[in-house]
């Protein structure tokens, strides 16, 4: 026997019934499942970098159980359930993809053979930016800015990546790359500049330039086509190489870690 969808909405509205329900679930709401869904997200991310697809559909299932779990608290309070989710992703879906399905209908399609320029990837995604915007634009009652719900939740590395993104499609960018480089030999300058000044604020005013050097390299990945969260998680498994190579033979040595340098330990980078 295979479950299905409606199998698992049935385990989430017996998991929440106040009678024969679990305490545990019964105990959650909106906002202390949001670390969990967070969670959920990146052991997706992580199984897929490991390549560990056996371990996938579990992980897949864990975060579409979140889902569920909010789904269930709308329905609850009369909000919305989870036909309604499907139904809103799809419409979104259908409205978004006009080069696909051309009449705004999930039995239409484009004849045969016929490829449009539509199709080419820059203008699709140029097509796809500007579908977001107006969706934007129809949800907002201010007037509406290009940096409209780039979630705040986001890591600080993708949401600076993103609300780049947003400005240079909005027309602000630098020119070029040299530009992007210009800039962050710039902020560096500001770090060691900070640093320099005989002030209370040095440390402070070091953390803003850090912040504007971090900002100015998602700037640069994006130039490069980087996703600079995927660039940095990377550079994480690197890092953590190098280190556990070193991490036995300066243990054997008794040598405690400050006392040694790691990048002369560690083998070299390929």
């Amino acid at each position: 026997m295979r479950y299905t969808v409606d199998d698992l909405l049935t385990l989430m509205a017996v998991l929440r019934d106040p009678q024969q329900g679990c305490p545990w679930d019964l105990r959650q709401h909106w906002d202390s499942i949001v670390p969990h869904t967070l969670e959920e997200a990146y052991e997706v991310a992580d199984a897929i970098e490991r390549r560990a697809f056996d371990e996938l559909p579990a992980e897949l299932g864990d975060l579409l159980f979140q889902v569920v779990y909010y789904a269930r608290f709308g329905e609850e309070e009369g909000r919305f359930d989870f036909a309604d989710v499907v139904h809103t992703l799809t419409a979104k879906m259908l409205n978004r993809h006009p080069h696909v399905f051309p009449d705004g209908t999930l039995a239409s399609r484009r004849p045969p053979g016929v490829a449009p320029k539509a199709l080419e990837q820059r203008d699709v995604k140029q097509s796809w930016e500007a579908l977001k915007a107006s969706e934007r634009e129809l949800r907002a009652q201010a007037p509406v800015s290009a940096l409209d719900d780039v979630p705040r939740a986001l890591p600080a590395l993708s949401r600076a990546a993103k609300l780049g993104k947003r400005a240079a499609n909005a027309g602000w960018d630098c020119a070029d790359t040299r530009e992007v480089l210009a800039g962050l030999r710039a902020a560096l300058d500001d770090v060691e500049n900070a640093l320099a000044a005989d002030s209370d604020r040095a440390g402070e005013r070091a953390g803003e330039a850090i912040g504007e050097l971090l900002f100015a390299a998602t700037g640069l990945a994006r130039r490069l086509k980087v996703d600079p969260e995927q660039a940095l998680r990377a550079a994480n498994t690197r890092f953590e190489s190098r280190f556990r190579h070193v991490e036995p033979r300066l243990k054997d040595r008794g040598q405690h870690m400050p006392q040694a340098s790691a990048d002369t330990q560690a083998p070299p980078r390929r």
